[in-house]
């Protein structure tokens, strides 16, 4: 019984990729985070802010390159649409949950499961790690929390509710456990000894998603009741409720530095706050379906969101600019993949971004024409951040050397390019140089069609 579970659970997996695949949903990976076979329902940032890690209802998890958004390893054990993913502290191993009834630890090198952790009755909705990585939280759809220990698999303790949970999240250095369910309460318990501290009402349908400030002082809640609101958790009061999407919303996160947060919902807006002000930032057009999950990058310079056309899209958000807009119909010459020039390689990351000539395709980054001896932000009609504006940077090998040597986040503070460090000097001058060569000869753009007589 159990081998025909299995391979039924399989064989649907292999049908809703193969169907979605046949529908033409899936691009080639490369720009935003594609290749899953189903809505994206879950999203995590690594501690180092390196990779991405997504589960899906194609039953997988995933992980990715946060820098250049390629794909990395899958994870592929559960029997069930994947609705939880959390990394643990070290970076080295993280936790899904699906509804298999199931959570799984896994170990990130080798892209295989360390343990599975069982007893749920239902679907597990939620997942989270401690601060230290010692223990394992997760709820689910039989109306419980449970927390396990990391190491053994042994579950430590059970927290009974009155309704299906639909989110969790440790608090306090992991003394609270913080729960979210279907009829809208939020519940404070104790780590230890399973007690429970208090109740948080407000919202009047499903807490959807929930998230502890870095600090540990504050919490947004996300609800379908269309609103998020934020908390004093030690007060156990309700400090504002934010409205800005029309209607359901799925996806909350608190930027690094706890000043800022996103949220995201059925409506597919991504709506940056700032906290202390409880106003909105920016509104960005993100997916044309559901946006189910949100984070920050380590740095806070960018926005993800996860939806439900099976990708992960990353945002700019001081300008509000999508990184790594793909080059639809781009059939122009791509010399760098026949060049045996040793920098070439390396240029196929610039490629994703930036285009050779002033026609091309649209793309997130400016075009590379007359690129040496540019100023930068120089070119008309892109938008720049405002960090790069009046830099009075002009670019060189000297400047595009130390723009890689010491990453965009550290020689332009705020600028929308993605953190690309190239630490091997001799592989940045080989880069530098292949740049040089093919903005010298550049691609000529096509000339423009003939007008039709009258």
């Amino acid at each position: 019984m159990m081998r025909l579970r299995h391979e039924r659970a399989r064989w649907l997996r292999r049908f809703c990729l193969a169907g979605t695949l046949a529908l033409g949903a899936i691009p080639q990976a490369g720009a935003d985070m594609l290749g899953h076979g189903g809505m994206v329902r879950a999203l995590a940032v690594s501690p180092d802010g390196a990779r991405v890690l997504t589960g899906s209802f194609d039953y997988t998890a995933r992980l990715w390159n946060f820098d250049d958004q390629t794909p990395g390893p899958v994870l592929d054990a559960h029997f069930g649409p994947v609705n939880g993913v959390a990394w643990l502290p070290d970076g080295r191993r993280v936790v899904t949950g699906g509804d298999d009834r199931t959570m799984i630890l896994w170990d990130v090198g080798r892209a295989k499961p360390i343990r599975s952790f069982k007893g749920h009755r239902a679907k597990v909705m939620a997942v989270a790690a401690s601060p230290d990585g010692s223990r394992l939280l997760s709820g689910s759809w039989d109306r419980t929390a449970r927390i396990w220990d990391s190491e053994t698999g042994r579950q430590l303790r059970r927290f009974d509710h009155p309704s299906d949970l639909t989110a969790v999240a440790f608090g306090r250095g992991g003394r609270l456990i913080i729960t979210g369910t279907r009829d809208g309460v939020l519940r404070l318990w104790r780590a230890d000894d399973g007690g429970r501290i208090g109740e948080l009402r407000g919202h009047g349908w499903v807490v959807t998603q929930i998230a502890v400030s870095p600090d540990g002082r504050l919490m947004l809640s996300a609800s379908t009741d269309a609103t998020v609101r934020l908390w004093d958790l030690g007060a156990q009061r309700e400090i504002a409720i934010l409205k800005g999407h029309e209607g359901p919303i799925y996806g909350v996160a608190f930027s690094p530095d706890g000043k800022l947060a996103l949220s995201g919902g059925r409506d597919g807006t991504l709506v940056l706050w700032d906290v202390a002000l409880r106003a909105q930032r920016r509104v960005i057009q993100t997916h044309m379906k559901p946006v189910w999950s949100v984070a920050f990058s380590r740095d806070g310079r960018f926005g993800l969101s996860a939806g439900s056309d099976g990708g992960v899209r990353v945002w700019h958000l001081a300008t509000g600019d999508r990184i790594g807009i793909p080059g639809e119909g781009d059939d122009r010459p791509k010399p760098w993949l026949a060049s045996r020039h040793p920098g070439a390689k390396l240029y196929r990351k610039c490629a994703a971004c930036h285009s050779l000539t002033q026609t091309g395709p649209r793309r997130s980054g400016p075009h590379f024409v007359g690129l040496f001896g540019r100023r930068a932000g120089a070119v008309a009609g892109y938008n720049y951040s405002d960090a790069l504006r009046g830099t009075g940077i002009v670019w060189n090998e000297k400047t595009l050397f130390a723009l890689f040597d010491k990453g965009p986040d550290i020689y332009v503070p705020g600028t929308k390019m993605p953190v690309q460090r190239i630490p091997h000097p001799d592989e940045l001058h080989d880069l530098i140089s292949y740049m040089r060569e093919l903005t010298a000869n550049r691609i000529p753009a096509p000339p423009p069609a003939p007008e039709k007589s009258n």
